[in-house]
């Protein structure tokens, strides 16, 4: 088995391990080259891969996710984390007004303005309206659905094997990574957990984590460390040591206009210290 697993974030539904492998790899072995890691070899990481759970089925003459608009964005969870990403925004990015009183309503006037804005931010600029609201979507399956959650938190248990020494883990799959191991707390043989951008410190999430909130996920001697931009809007809450303890390690990176990039995370010499931590 792989010394690092790595688990993927939203929006990959079209891809798979392999095709994200082809960036993972090399931003991981720069990342460890700017810390003074080890080298990392061909079969080092393995890619827990559980976004074909999100991808919907193949219907004729239908390309790529579905037309979603703010009519689709459901009341409840997916309202709520859209305006907690709209607040997030307007704390980084001066472009972005802070939310009206008119969003305490959680009115649909209220979703289709934050849909706007969020759309003209720099942080959310790149990203078409279907596939924010499908994010949405994918976040509050992964959270309300039983057997999706526990379906993507097999694939990753099962990733991990007795040689899998470090797990590094993007955006919800920080949250997939974290309740696999906290399941599997008293067996695995995971030295640490790097999360980047991770979304674990939103109470919205926090308060629906399984087995429960705030566990720790390893035994004697586990590192977590969260690695996270300041302006990245899905790690809305940037400490996360404020709800799991201070044995968490929080670390400041600057990723520039792609604060949530996976890549640029993985490059960054704080991720490669502490996986190299891990592996030592």
């Amino acid at each position: 088995m792989a010394r690092i697993v790595g688990v993927h974030g939203v929006g990959k539904q079209r891809l798979g391990g392999n095709t994200l492998l082809k960036d993972w790899q090399p931003a991981l072995a720069d990342g460890l080259d700017r810390a003074g890691g080890p080298g990392l070899a061909a079969n080092d990481l393995h890619m827990a891969f559980y976004g074909d759970l999100f991808r919907p089925p193949g219907n004729t003459l239908a390309v790529g996710d579905p037309m979603f608009t703010a009519d689709d964005v459901d009341e409840g969870f997916e309202a709520e984390l859209l305006l907690e990403w709209w607040e997030a925004c307007a704390r980084t990015d001066p472009a972005v007004p802070p939310p009206g009183a008119d969003t305490l309503a959680r009115s649909p006037r209220a979703v289709q303005t934050a849909l706007r804005v969020l759309q003209n931010s720099r942080y959310f600029a790149e990203l078409s309206l279907r596939a924010l609201v499908f994010d949405l979507k994918q976040v509050r399956r992964y959270l309300t659905d039983g057997e999706l959650r526990e379906t993507a938190r097999g694939r990753v248990e099962a990733a991990i094997g007795p040689d899998t020494r470090v797990v590094v883990a993007h955006s919800l799959g920080s949250v997939v990574a974290y309740e696999a191991l906290c399941a599997r707390a008293s067996d695995h043989r995971v030295r640490a957990l790097v999360t980047l951008g991770s979304p674990l410190g939103m109470r919205m999430v926090f308060d629906r984590l399984r087995p429960e909130p705030g566990a720790w996920p390893g035994g004697d001697g586990f590192r977590w460390t969260n690695v996270v931009d300041e302006g990245d809007v899905v790690a809305a809450v940037k400490d996360l040591s404020l709800l799991f303890g201070t044995e968490v390690t929080g670390k400041v990176v600057h990723n520039g206009s792609h604060a949530h990039d996976a890549t640029s995370y993985l490059t960054a010499k704080e991720t490669g210290r502490a996986v190299a931590e891990g592996l030592a």
